[in-house]
């Protein structure tokens, strides 16, 4: 058998999704890189998470932040608060699995940290009470979404900041969240770093 019209089709889904994407996404890519310099510059950090395959990507920003992007530069504060399975584990059975970010976020976060939140749907009920939880500590939220944004974007403040891909289907939503990631460890750089 030969799939290569499907793969060549697959790519073609992608290419469509991220030029329509890019129209949408570039001022709140912006406005979230700036938000999180401004918070790097004053001493804060961010703080990631998501669930599987999002959980993936958290764990792969906070890499790029604490390593380095494209070049080199000193780590930056990043954590990814789905990377310990001993505190998930431990708060998932005494607290619920609706706990396991929230109670993180409430343990480590700070005024003027970020919470970066990924999620296809914005339905996770403990990215959810993650959000909750940040505007409890007065941090601002980056929040990567799909579909119509679900519960997550709904509660999100006007300082917040949403980046939703314009797609229903979850490979072509996390394909862009990867692409968000890239562009915002971009800029960050750029800002800190210079050009």
């Amino acid at each position: 058998m030969d799939f290569t019209d499907r793969v060549t089709a697959i790519f073609a889904e992608n290419a469509e999704v991220n030029a329509h994407a890019a129209t949408l996404q570039a001022a709140p890519i912006n406005d979230a890189a700036a938000c999180i310099v401004d918070s790097l510059l004053g001493g804060g950090k961010v703080l990631s998470c998501g669930n599987g395959c999002s959980a993936a990507d958290a764990q792969y920003f906070a890499a790029q932040m604490q390593h380095r992007f494209e070049r080199e530069r000193p780590g930056l504060p990043a954590v990814a608060l789905n990377s310990d399975a001993a505190i998930i584990t431990a708060i998932a059975l005494d607290e619920g699995f609706s706990a396991i970010f929230a109670k993180q976020v409430s343990a480590l976060g700070h005024p003027g940290d970020v919470l970066l939140t990924l999620s296809v749907s914005g339905m996770a009920v403990n990215t959810i009470a993650a959000v909750e939880a940040a505007k409890d500590r007065q941090m601002r939220i980056v929040a990567l979404t799909g579909r119509d944004g679900g519960d997550v974007a709904a509660r999100l403040r006007p300082n917040d900041i949403e980046i939703r891909t314009p797609a229903q289907e979850s490979a072509r939503i996390l394909e862009n969240h990867r692409l968000v990631i890239h562009s915002l460890c971009d800029l960050i750089d750029l800002q800190l770093m210079g050009g």
